[in-house]
């Protein structure tokens, strides 16, 4: 299991760009003008993990598969959005499909690049794909509203939970809030996720800033820091320009790229890491001599829905795990050393999977 990350923003602010450089492809247009992705691109690129390959040295895997994740490239929202504005219907419905926004905000300069606000000012550039969302909501709720109220007189038990929900949203909606903020209590999460409300999405601000920053920020993505703090979202830097470079070469010659700007790391792999943090993700492993392979599950997972992430089967006639945690397997030089250390466990349906564990599920068929 992967995730799904929407790449929204303003026309011209570097998706596009960032966008072909995260899923190495041309498949986005990057061009100085407005609505030029008209579809939305998807791209599926594998999440970086420095503890797989070590596994597959010393289980000796024939084949390494990383889990992966999805970037859906979605045209430049404008004011208007909402009401329909610049093709805005068919983008919302796009965001509607992602399971969290990244918002590509602009906090470079140049004067080659035109801002269809005519200004840098990246927290007005938030605010306004904000708003936007929060009218496609309110007008959803409206019309949704209308139509269950028919299914209530009915006696739909389900209708009345969706009505009671719904008006929750709206009450903030109308306060200028997400519907994130909302409240929503444990019971009612399942049928809180199925509402699919756009402002109710994880947020991760994207600052896009110019070379040179793109190891410490700028004054502009110090400001996006600060909203996000205060809005409890996500906030990641990057340069669209330097990850587009680095998605051009070789492994070792980005390697020695990054060094020379002062970066420890890619963007992507921060990028990934801040939508893992922002959606309560973790990787297991299973390992052995024909593969080792890395596998995406929420935080707080019990091994037989984490065994059902590989095949359904698996969860149904679960009986037990072997498991032992990475730096054990590590440590021990295999599950052999782990063994005798005595880091090797057995466990059974209530266990909760950790990150990092090295599993091997055993199940009836």
């Amino acid at each position: 299991m992967g995730f799904r990350m929407g790449i929204v923003g303003l026309p011209n602010v570097g998706k596009s760009t960032l966008f072909n450089a995260l899923t190495r492809t041309a498949a986005a247009q990057a061009e100085n003008y407005p609505f030029c992705t008209i579809e939305p691109n998807v791209g599926d690129v594998a999440v970086p993990d420095a503890r797989l390959e070590k596994l597959a040295a010393i289980a000796g895997s024939k084949q390494i598969i990383p889990t992966r994740m999805t970037f859906v490239d979605i045209a430049g929202l404008v004011r208007g959005a909402s009401k329909g504005e610049g093709l805005g219907n068919q983008f919302l419905a796009n965001i509607r499909e992602c399971d969290a926004i990244a918002h590509v905000l602009r906090c470079f300069e140049d004067d080659d690049i035109t801002h269809v606000e005519g200004k840098i000012d990246p927290v007005a550039d938030a605010e306004t794909i904000e708003t936007e969302l929060m009218l496609a909501d309110l007008e959803s709720i409206e019309r949704r509203l209308a139509n269950l109220a028919r299914k209530i007189k009915g006696g739909d038990k389900d209708a009345g939970d969706q009505v009671r929900l719904l008006k929750q949203a709206q009450v903030v909606l109308e306060e200028g809030k997400p519907a994130r903020s909302v409240q929503v209590a444990e019971d009612d999460l399942r049928n809180w996720r199925l509402l699919q409300l756009l402002t109710s999405k994880p947020v991760l601000f994207v600052c896009n800033v110019e070379e040179s920053s793109a190891a410490h920020g700028n004054s502009q993505s110090a400001r996006v820091a600060t909203m996000a703090t205060n809005q409890g979202a996500g906030m990641v830097v990057i340069s669209a320009r330097i990850e587009e470079e680095i998605s051009q070469l070789a492994a070792d010659e980005a390697e020695m790229f990054l060094q020379e700007m002062g970066l420890e790391e890619a963007g992507l792999d921060r990028l990934i890491r801040a939508g893992y943090q922002l959606l309560g993700l973790q990787t297991y492993f299973t390992v052995g001599p024909k593969e080792a392979r890395a596998w995406t599950i929420p935080k707080g997972t019990l091994a037989p829905k984490a065994a059902g992430v590989i095949h359904g089967d698996f969860e149904k006639g679960f009986i037990r795990s072997e498991t032992v945690g990475y730096d054990d397997y590590i440590a021990g030089n295999g599950e052999s050393g782990a063994k005798e250390a005595g880091k090797f466990r057995v466990e059974g349906k209530t266990y909760e999977v950790k990150d990092g564990d090295v599993l091997h599920f055993l199940f009836s068929g």
